[in-house]
């Protein structure tokens, strides 16, 4: 898929730079292409050539945590979401606070009157490292080591790709709307970035640092794969659609508790995906109501067991599929550079608004979860993201459908035009799908216990110039209940600490 996707890509923009420039389309309300160095530094020109524009961001700061871990130069969250493994609190680099640093280059030409072809391919690098982001390499480089050990191991949808944001490529009317295919990002990440009074921003948004709502239950899905997306506005409404293929490999499952390699069956993918958008502008008011269904979702919570871990209690050492401990010598792959997934079909349904009174617009949103064991399940050596395989996969995880309520809201003032306060709370709830429904302090609790994540934020972002702003704020966050069980097994293991406060001060530069 990403040979083909960037074959298309240089074949977009072999056609874009040939065309005319007479045929370029003028695009209403976007910025002139810089005439010079001085307007680049003053004004925020873009860098277009013949319709073609180099964009990008470095965002970086300095933070506290009251209970965290060491960094590494995979992690592109940074560290202000309260963390299953953080325990100490230490100063630490803070990479993309308000918006991922990261490269990016689109470009919409016309090639004939009304229809353009348009395309975009963009990717994240971390700032404090300079390597791709990579959500599964913070797990796999914590495998086999003790818990006391890690440092931040996350989910997230950019897996080191080449271009771990978007790459898609289209055509566009003036009248029929735009359809694209590649690597999107999803309609729930479209809306989170519009209803989000943080703006995603990793450091003061649990919606932005935590793709479950983005990705319609988990975080893996905020970008979709070999999918097609369309979009068309029509006068104050617009409507969009997006379906993902399946793709990738499935593994190899037995419902046999001593299966081998040699009488496992060879699973085919069914990680199609589907979602609709539909919303609206009136006046000063603005609304949306999304839909997203994902087959064969894959959460990756922790790093692989190793020979140096703590034992059972501490981590699963067994799959819904293969009852031998995960060593790599019995299961179907080796388990070097690999991860252990839990497998769900999800379903959601996402309503966010926002209303604006000058200087301050008002935020708010709500999506609704349901989580099932998977119709088809997944085997061991089934493929992740991003070129990873799983050695681990629980198919069977959910005792009972799992439901997750996420709501959101929040207000921006604006002072001066140049420096913006933004305050945002965040809360995400689950259900008890325990079986049997024994869920008390005295029980004892599990990750299938009811629960809530809550985390709150305040900061101030004041822009220097066109380009470059400043920001400091602080974010805190809890769970309680099964959101504070760290590991997805019995009996529960909690959260080093339940809570987490995070102060940031940093800066950004766009262009």
């Amino acid at each position: 898929m990403l040979k083909a996707s960037v074959s298309f890509t240089v074949l977009v923009l072999w056609l874009s730079s040939t065309l005319s420039s007479a045929q370029a389309a003028k695009v209403d309300n976007k910025p002139d292409a810089c005439a010079s160095g001085h307007e680049f530094a003053t004004t925020d020109c873009a860098l277009t050539w013949h319709g073609i524009t180099l964009y990008g961001a470095y965002d970086i700061g300095i933070g506290w945590v009251s209970h965290g871990l060491p960094e590494n130069g995979y992690n592109y969250e940074g560290a202000s979401l309260v963390n299953r493994n953080g325990f100490q609190h230490r100063f630490l680099v803070a990479p993309n606070n308000l918006q991922q640093t990261g490269l990016g280059i689109k470009g919409k030409e016309e090639f004939r009157p009304g229809w353009s072809v348009v395309f975009n391919a963009s990717t994240g690098i971390n700032p404090q490292s300079g390597l791709l982001a990579n959500a599964s390499a913070t797990d796999t480089i914590n495998n086999g080591i003790p818990r006391s050990s890690y440092s931040y191991a996350i989910d997230g949808s950019r897996a080191g790709q080449p271009f771990n944001d978007e790459i898609y490529g289209g055509v566009s009317s003036a009248h029929f709307g735009t359809l694209t295919f590649g690597r999107q990002r999803a309609l729930g990440t479209d809306a989170m970035l519009l209803y989000d009074p943080a703006g995603g921003a990793y450091a003061f948004s649990y919606i932005g640092y935590n793709g479950t709502m983005a990705g319609g239950g988990d975080t893996e899905n905020a970008r979709w794969d070999d999918a097609v997306k369309y979009r068309i506005t029509y006068g104050p409404v617009h409507f969009g659609a997006m379906y993902k293929f399946a793709d990738g490999s499935a593994g190899c499952y037995s419902a046999s508790a001593t299966w081998t390699a040699a009488n496992c069956t060879p699973e085919h993918a069914h990680n199609n995906a589907y979602g609709f958008d539909l919303g609206g502008a009136y006046g000063k008011f603005s609304a949306d109501v999304v839909f997203q269904q994902y087959n064969q979702a894959i959460s990756v919570l922790n790093p692989l067991l190793g020979p140096q871990s703590p034992t059972q209690s501490y981590q699963s050492t067994t799959d819904s599929i293969d009852t031998n401990p995960i060593t790599g010598g019995v299961n179907l792959i080796e388990t070097n550079n690999t991860v252990y997934g839990i497998v769900t079909d999800n379903r959601a349904v996402m309503v966010a608004a926002k209303y604006t009174w000058d200087p301050v617009k008002f935020y708010a949103g709500y999506e609704y979860i349901w989580q099932n064991n998977p119709s088809n399940p997944l085997g061991v050596g089934a493929s992740d993201q991003g070129g990873y395989f799983m050695s681990g996969v629980e198919d069977t995880n959910l005792d009972s459908e799992k439901l997750v309520n996420i709501w959101w809201t929040g207000a921006k003032y604006t002072y001066r035009s140049k420096t913006d306060i933004t305050l945002s709370w965040y809360q995400q709830r689950q259900n008890d799908f325990r079986v049997p429904s024994t869920c008390s302090p005295s029980a004892g609790f599990r990750s299938s216990c009811a629960g809530t994540l809550n985390e709150g934020s305040l900061y101030l972002d004041h822009r220097f110039t066109k380009r470059f702003d400043g920001f400091v704020g602080i974010a805190y966050s809890w769970v309680s209940g099964g959101l504070a069980i760290a590991i997805p097994h019995g009996p529960g293991v909690p959260y080093n600490s339940n809570n987490n406060c995070a102060p940031t001060v940093g800066g950004r530069f766009t262009f």
